[in-house]
């Protein structure tokens, strides 16, 4: 299962490295949405239950992953350019379905707001519109260490409160990551922190309310930073909402451990998978790629 790999130019402005999972057999295309101080290497695990059932579309952000050196970094990305972007590959790959992670909802939901004419279902995973007191207390360190650029306390931060309760590997990999990231991806991630702080674009019920499609909301039941309980208050907004809790999971979700991954496996495909018999015409993914150097 080897991707199609390009890197695209985005109205001019950005370059977006691109990976795409083509399957023979699949009728619809799914986009997927890292979360902050991501890459595509994030979604390893949901790939794995996502194809064949779907072409799978990845992506990292200009100042992120492969993209990194496809970019200058004069300035900081809003929220809503991200979701230009965004719109711009659903677009582009003609992607039927919306998928994301964490923070990545933030810039998913305004891009749902937009109603994107080929999106017919999302799924939000570890998300919620408030930030708690234990989200306020993890923001308010990570952003003191990232504006130090303290490289160490990064990722024990990130170990210690949102990715508590990963596998040691999975930690690993994550300090090892975070760690190791630019000095203007910190700036960058400090900017996002900052507006959610000032509680400008995490307060996402402002254009909630203009999604007119089925959305998923996934949530872990240890995850006390975006819990099942707050991401619930969507229900009031969102007129097609569903939500799942993925039992002993916090915050990391299908990347926990097996368990956590088959019940997120089986609430996704139940919720994006057409019933037995019933069948829609195949999207037009795009046939090839064009590798823009």
């Amino acid at each position: 299962m080897r991707p199609e790999i390009a890197v695209l130019d985005i109205q001019g402005q950005y370059r977006v490295y691109t990976e795409f999972y083509r399957s023979d057999s699949a009728e619809q295309t799914i986009i997927l949405v890292n979360g902050s101080l991501s890459t595509t290497a994030s979604f390893a695990q949901s790939v794995r239950y996502l194809y064949p059932h779907f072409n799978v579309v990845l992506f990292d952000l200009p100042y992120a992953g492969q993209s990194r050196e496809h970019n200058d970094h004069t300035r900081l990305m809003s929220r809503e350019e991200e979701a230009d972007i965004l719109l711009e590959l659903i677009e582009q790959f003609a992607c039927d379905i919306l998928l994301s992670f964490s923070w990545g909802g933030i810039a998913t939901l305004q891009a749902l707001a937009r109603r994107p004419r080929r999106i017919v279902k999302a799924v939000i995973n570890s998300f919620s519109p408030v930030v708690n007191p234990s989200m306020l207390g993890y923001l308010q360190r990570g952003v003191d260490v990232m504006r130090a650029c303290d490289r160490e306390n990064i990722g024990a931060v990130l170990n210690a409160t949102i990715g508590k309760h990963l596998p040691s590997l999975f930690k690993r990999y994550n300090h090892r990551h975070v760690s190791g990231l630019e000095p203007y991806e910190y700036a960058q991630m400090s900017h996002h922190v900052e507006t959610v702080l000032n509680m400008e674009g995490r307060s996402c019920v402002s254009f909630a309310g203009q999604i007119d499609i089925p959305v998923l909301f996934v949530n872990g039941e240890w995850d006390e930073y975006t819990t099942a309980e707050d991401a619930r208050l969507f229900a009031q907004y969102v007129r097609h909402c569903e939500f799942r809790i993925i039992n002993q999971a916090g915050h990391f979700l299908d990347m926990e451990h097996k368990a956590a991954w088959l019940q997120t496996r089986d609430a996704l495909l139940a919720f994006l998978l057409p019933p037995l018999g019933q069948q829609r015409p195949r999207s037009t993914a795009r046939e090839q790629h064009a590798l823009v150097g």
